[in-house]
């Protein structure tokens, strides 16, 4: 009897997410089934295995669905560190869009990082945006996430 592996679903949280068609190609190429949750409209994408939900504008309605769904040993795809931190808890793998892999062991540092820099953002020490997002950190998701699927 061939051992068939468990499915894999994709949870991405899709609001400003800047590798989408990367999680199609990589989804697409391992048929795992993927889906995109945002509180805005999505651009349809009529593929097998890929599907949309638009939530509520509520604030974290997003996440809380995607909370909601994902299961242990999902994917999930979010730059959120808060919607990280709860769905490892849930035993979900989390990457972020710059191919960095949350754990349980790193989660942590990066929940005070984001108050730390919440701290002087507010205090006017920190000002500015974010570094743009470039091809190497695209490459660098799509080996993160080809990684995963793989294992």
């Amino acid at each position: 009897m061939v051992e068939q592996k468990p499915s894999i679903t994709i949870f991405v949280d899709n609001d400003s997410c800047p590798v989408k068609e990367e999680i199609i190609k990589v989804a697409t190429r391992y048929q795992s089934k993927v889906v995109f949750v945002g509180n805005q409209g999505m651009r349809p994408i009529r593929l097998p295995g890929i599907s949309q939900i638009v939530v509520s504008a509520a604030f974290d309605a997003a996440d809380d669905r995607i909370f909601s769904d994902a299961n242990s040993g999902d994917i999930v795809i979010t730059a959120d560190i808060l919607l990280a931190g709860r769905c490892i808890g849930k035993g979900c793998k989390v990457l972020n869009h710059n191919g960095n892999l949350f754990t349980p062991q790193n989660i942590g540092s990066a929940l005070a990082m984001r108050e730390l820099n919440s701290y002087l953002r507010e205090a006017g020490e920190i000002k500015g945006n974010n570094p743009s997002f470039s091809k190497q950190h695209r490459s660098q998701f799509l080996q993160a996430l080809d990684l995963l699927l793989c294992k």
